[in-house]
C-alpha cells in the first residue's frame, strides 16, 4: 500500500486546494506596485480642471459620468488587496477632508512606481518605506511654511468664495464662479455661531429642466413632492411633524363584533369617525398649521385635516423627516397625539411651487433659526446634474475644513514642486540609503504637476524644468497655468489658485501611508472562496434616489 504523498511540498501542502500563494520581491513586491501603478494611472486621467470623464456602470446598471475620483473608486468593485490599500487612504480622505481623493492615489501610485526602481537598485522595501517615512515627515514641516493666504472670517463672502473656488473648478471647469458663489451663500448663511459647521445641513435638491445658471439657494428644505391636502399655502406656521401614518388606529385586536340593528352599524364605524376627528382636532387645536407625515394619509384622517384648514405633506424618506424637524425646530412624534408646544416647529411659509414641470413643496423658515440650507440645482440631464451635485458636496467640505484651518497653499502644483526642491536638498545631506528613497519622494511629487500638464496637452517636462527655475529663484507660488499658453507657468496666490493646507497634509499623509504599507507587503496568502458566487454588496447610502 502506497503511503500519501502530498502532490506540493512546502506551503501548499498546508493550505486547501485552490489557496494561492505569492512571496518575495519579484511575485508579491512588484505585483502590488504593478497593480497600484495601474489603478493610479485609471484616475490619473481625471485630474484637475482638464480631467477626462470616466463613465462607469455599477453592478446595479447605474450609469456614472464624472471626474470625481471618490464617486469612480466607489462604483468600482475593485478586488485586488494592494490596490485596496490605496482605496482606502483614498476614502480616509474623502471621510476627512472630503476633497483631494485623486490626489491621495495618483501620489501614491507613483511613490510605488519610484520604489520599483529603488528594489530593482537592490534596496529592501522595508528601506525604502523608512526613507518614505522620514520624507514625508519633513514634508509636513515644509508645508507648514507654504501657506501663503489665510482666510480669518469664515463669514466674509469674498475670502470664502476665492478658496471654494479651486475646488469647485477641478470638478466644473466653466461653472466655477457661479457655483462658488452659490456654494459660499449657502455655507454662510448655517454657519453657527459656536459649534462646529455640519456638512449633512447642506442640501441638494435636484430638479430637471431650466439651466445651471436658473439654480438657487433656499433657507429652509425644498422637497420634491405634492401636497396632499387643498390647503397649499400657509404663513408663519407652526409645523408637527410624525413618523408614524397618519390614520385611524386600528383596533387592537382582529375580533369578530355581533351586530343587531342598523342602529349599532351606523354608531359603530361613527365611534371610529368621531375618535379620528377628535385626534385630528386636538392637533388643530394645539395651533398646528402643517402636519408633515412618514407614512401615509389616511382618506378620512385627510377630510378632516381639510376640514380644519391644515396642510398636510408626507415624506417617504427618514432621512428627510429628521432633517425637516432640525430645520423647523420641531420633535418628531412617533404617536399620533396632539403636539406640546416644545414640540412644535416654525416655519416662515409653506408653499407649494413649480419649477419646469416638478412640483416642490418649499419649507422657508426664518433665517434666523435656520439650521438647513438647500442649494436647488437645475439642469438639462440627471448625470449632469449629479455631477453638479459632487462639485458642490467638494466645495462645501472645503468649507467645513476652512471653519477647522483657514490656511491655503498655492495651487497648480506649485505647492508639490516647492517640497519636492526642498526635500530634494534635504536628502542630500543623508549620509544612508535613506537619501536614495527620498530623493525619489521628491521626485514622485512632481507628478501633481506633471499630470495637470498632461491633461491640458502640454509637455509636461517643460513645464516642470520651467516650475524649477522659478522656484530656485524663490517664486515659491508658481504653478502651472492651466489657462494660459502652452506650457506656461504662473504665480497661482496672485491668480486665486488655492488649495486648502488642511487638504495637502491629510493627502501626503495617507498616500505616504498607503504606499508603505504596500511596500511592506512580502507575502500574499489568498483562501480559497467560500462556495457558491458571491452575493453582491447593496449597501450603500439609503437615501441617494429616494428624495
Amino acid at each position: 500500500m502506497a503511503m500519501h504523498v502530498p502532490r506540493a511540498p512546502g506551503f501548499s501542502s498546508m493550505m486547501k486546494d485552490g489557496a494561492r500563494f505569492f512571496s518575495g520581491l519579484e511575485e508579491a513586491v512588484i505585483r502590488n506596485i504593478g497593480a497600484c501603478k495601474e489603478f493610479a494611472e485609471t484616475v490619473q486621467t481625471c485630474y484637475g480642471p482638464n480631467g477626462m470623464n470616466k463613465m462607469v456602470i455599477n453592478h446595479l446598471e447605474k450609469l456614472f459620468v464624472t471626474n470625481d475620483a471618490a464617486t469612480i473608486i466607489r462604483e468600482l468593485e475593485v478586488e485586488h488587496p494592494a490596490a485596496k490599500m490605496v482605496i482606502l487612504g483614498s476614502q480616509m480622505q474623502e471621510n476627512e477632508v472630503g476633497d483631494a481623493t485623486n490626489f491621495v492615489i495618483i501620489l501614491a501610485g507613483q511613490l510605488l512606481k519610484e520604489s520599483e526602481d529603488l528594489i530593482r537598485m537592490g534596496l529592501k522595501p522595508t528601506e525604502v518605506a523608512d526613507g518614505y517615512e522620514r520624507a514625508l515627515e519633513k514634508a509636513l514641516e515644509v508645508l507648514e511654511t507654504l501657506a501663503c493666504a489665510e482666510v480669518k472670517n469664515t463669514k466674509d463672502h469674498k475670502e470664502v468664495e476665492k478658496a471654494i473656488r479651486s475646488a469647485v473648478m477641478s470638478k466644473q471647469y466653466g461653472s466655477e464662479d457661479y457655483l462658488a458663489d452659490l456654494i459660499t451663500k449657502a455655507c454662510i448663511s448655517i454657519l453657527p455661531e459656536k459649534t462646529t459647521f455640519n456638512v449633512d445641513n447642506v442640501r441638494i435638491c435636484k430638479i430637471v429642466g431650466g439651466g445651471l445658471l436658473s439654480s438657487t439657494v433656499v433657507q429652509g428644505m425644498v422637497f420634491r413632492r405634492v401636497v396632499e391636502s387643498t390647503v397649499t399655502k400657509k404663513e408663519n406656521c407652526k409645523v408637527a411633524v410624525y413618523t408614524c401614518p397618519v390614520d385611524a388606529l386600528q383596533t387592537e385586536t382582529k375580533g369578530t363584533v355581533l351586530i343587531k340593528t342598523a342602529e349599532e352599524l351606523t354608531n359603530f364605524s361613527r365611534g371610529e369617525e368621531s375618535q379620528l376627528e377628535n385626534q385630528i382636532k386636538a392637533i388643530a387645536d394645539a395651533g398646528v398649521g402643517v402636519i408633515v407625515s412618514g407614512g401615509k394619509i389616511g382618506d378620512m384622517a385627510m377630510h378632516y385635516i381639510n376640514k380644519y384648514g391644515m396642510m398636510a405633506v408626507r415624506l417617504m424618506s427618514k432621512w428627510d423627516i429628521r432633517r425637516l424637524a432640525r430645520a423647523t425646530g420641531a420633535t418628531a412624534l412617533p404617536r399620533m397625539t396632539a403636539p406640546t408646544a416644545e414640540e412644535l416647529g416654525m416655519a416662515e411659509s409653506v408653499q407649494i411651487d413649480e419649477l419646469g414641470d416638478t412640483e416642490i413643496v418649499v419649507f422657508r423658515v426664518g433665517t434666523k433659526e435656520s439650521r438647513v440650507v438647500t442649494v436647488v440645482v437645475r439642469g438639462s440631464t440627471d448625470n449632469y446634474m449629479d455631477d453638479i451635485e459632487r462639485a458642490i458636496d467638494d466645495g462645501v467640505n472645503v468649507f467645513k475644513g476652512l471653519c477647522k484651518d483657514g490656511r491655503l497653499t498655492a495651487g497648480g502644483g506649485a505647492t508639490e514642486i516647492e517640497l519636492a526642491q526642498q526635500l530634494a536638498a534635504w536628502g542630500e545631506t543623508h549620509p544612508g540609503l535613506e537619501q536614495y528613497s527620498i530623493g525619489k519622494f521628491a521626485q514622485a511629487l512632481e507628478v501633481i504637476p506633471r499630470v495637470l500638464a498632461e491633461n491640458s496637452g502640454v509637455k509636461p517636462k517643460e513645464v516642470i524644468s520651467k516650475l524649477y527655475a522659478a522656484h530656485s529663484e524663490g517664486k515659491k507660488n508658481v504653478g502651472f497655468d492651466i489657462e494660459g499658453e502652452s506650457g506656461d507657468v504662473k504665480d497661482c496666490a496672485e491668480s486665486g489658485v488655492f488649495d486648502l493646507l488642511l487638504a495637502k497634509k491629510w493627502a501626503l499623509k495617507y498616500a505616504t501611508s498607503a504606499a508603505c504599507t504596500v511596500l511592506r507587503v512580502d507575502q500574499i496568502i489568498m483562501a480559497k472562496r467560500a462556495g457558491g458566487p458571491k452575493p453582491r454588496d447593496t449597501s450603500g447610502p439609503m437615501d441617494q434616489d429616494d428624495d
